[in-house]
């Protein structure tokens, strides 16, 4: 599932083309991806001016000129793409093009999504840290409200492990199984460890790493394992410096240690860690 980074590269490459521009027409080939979309999706779209294309963890918000903001999720395998008049088609299957919003300045936004996992929302802008989907998040990991003194605070008597507490949303918002195993390699922390047992010196280490992990990986225009492409169908490359994530069984790459990649499963989903350097 695309994570912050991937989510910043679709807003970064759709922004320039969607802001300031008005939607002429928009239209649904169905009446709902993971939920049905809301009341009168096209006709509140219709008509519309983007104010602005923002991002809060990894949910996609356009702000519209009615005193609305449309919320998108891109799930599993959701893309936006980018078509215009005369320029080449999007390298995706057109039977899974769910939205399409026409815009004034003559190019197209497609929502293509195979396994229909992402979703769409309107919302009073006024009201938008109220939405469902957005009221619990906790702070950006590039933001001001993410520190060690927060993560010391979440932290407290929490017995599940430092993986588990990364992933939850309403600690950190954004993050996801691949930038939290590679965060923690960078740190030195196994990702069973509990989150109590985490002194103050590690985790301002950790909180370091998490906004380098985050911040190289934006650079790189986010991480392709299968579905990923930004809106302009390039491909991430982050996955090409993965540490430990995908890696089981190679050696680990700091110089000094002897270990190699281990991969165990947590809540369902494989953590890759090196038992050697991280304690």
């Amino acid at each position: 599932m695309p994570e912050l980074p991937e989510v910043e590269t679709v807003r970064t490459g759709l922004s320039p083309v969607i802001e300031g521009e008005t939607i002429i027409d928009a239209n649904i080939n169905r009446p709902n991806l993971r939920f049905a979309f809301p009341p009168r999706f096209c006709e509140r779209l219709t008509g519309s001016r983007v104010i602005k294309l923002g991002r809060r963890a990894k949910y996609l918000l356009m702000t519209l000129s009615t005193d609305e903001t449309l919320i998108a999720h891109l799930g599993m395998s959701g893309r936006f793409s980018i078509v215009t008049p005369d320029g080449p088609q999007p390298n995706t299957n057109p039977a899974h093009d769910h939205v399409v919003l026409r815009l004034s300045n003559d190019h197209c936004i497609i929502y293509n999504d195979p396994r229909r996992f992402g979703f769409m929302d309107l919302t009073p802008s006024a009201t938008l840290n109220e939405n469902r989907f957005l009221a619990d998040l906790g702070p950006e990991p590039m933001g001001n409200g993410f520190s060690s003194k927060w993560l010391a605070e979440k932290f407290a008597g929490k017995t599940q492990s430092v993986k588990a507490a990364l992933l939850d949303q309403r600690i950190i918002a954004g993050l996801g199984n691949i930038y939290v195993c590679e965060a923690l390699y960078r740190a030195g922390i196994r990702p069973q460890t509990p989150a109590k047992e985490i002194d103050p010196s590690r985790l301002e280490r950790l909180t370091i790493c998490v906004r380098d992990v985050i911040g190289e990986a934006i650079k790189a225009g986010g991480s392709t394992l299968r579905d990923f492409a930004a809106s302009d169908g390039a491909l991430g490359y982050f996955q090409h410096r993965f540490s430990v994530y995908g890696r089981e069984s190679e050696p680990c790459l700091r110089s000094e240690c002897a270990g190699k990649v281990s991969r165990i499963v947590q809540s369902g989903r494989s953590s890759f860690y090196c038992p050697d350097c991280q304690h």
